[in-house]
């Protein structure tokens, strides 16, 4: 399996989860939307927590440059966690009106995101990246937990 296979069934992985806590709360069952939720939140931080301590820097460090795509990376994350927050805020409070507005933005950025991991930067990984890297990286990526 690549890095590139590995991250985008994560990107798939997540957004299942997040579909299904938006189900939930728009059904009333807010046990399962937190329960589901919690499940999306978790995976999405530990996905980008994978990207942040080992895919970007080695990714940087093979192209010597840390301002490029992983520096846009890192605040898309920076948003994506902001939202993860009013959301979580949102099931506490059962505000289901809030919770479905703050879905829309979340599922437009996160869209726009996996794309441009998905179609640019795990595609530059694969072309860049040693083999050996990538092996090592993909590892090491396997078994951060948060």
């Amino acid at each position: 399996m690549s890095i590139s296979q590995f991250m985008t069934q994560e990107h798939r992985d997540c957004d299942t989860e997040f579909a299904e806590a938006e189900q939930a709360a728009a059904n009333g069952d807010w046990e399962t939307a937190e329960e589901k939720f919690m499940k999306f939140a978790n995976d999405t931080l530990r996905h980008f927590k994978r990207e942040e301590e080992e895919l970007f820097p080695a990714f940087e460090t093979q192209t010597g440059n840390s301002e490029g795509p992983t520096m846009v990376m890192r605040y898309e994350h920076e948003q994506v966690r902001g939202l993860i927050g009013k959301l979580a805020g949102a099931i506490e409070e059962k505000d289901k009106d809030a919770y479905l507005s703050l879905c829309e933005s979340m599922m437009i950025l996160l869209q726009q995101h996996n794309m441009k991991e998905e179609q640019m930067l795990y595609a530059m990984c694969e072309r860049i990246l040693p083999e050996e890297t990538k092996v090592t990286t993909l590892e090491k990526m396997k078994a951060v937990e948060l």
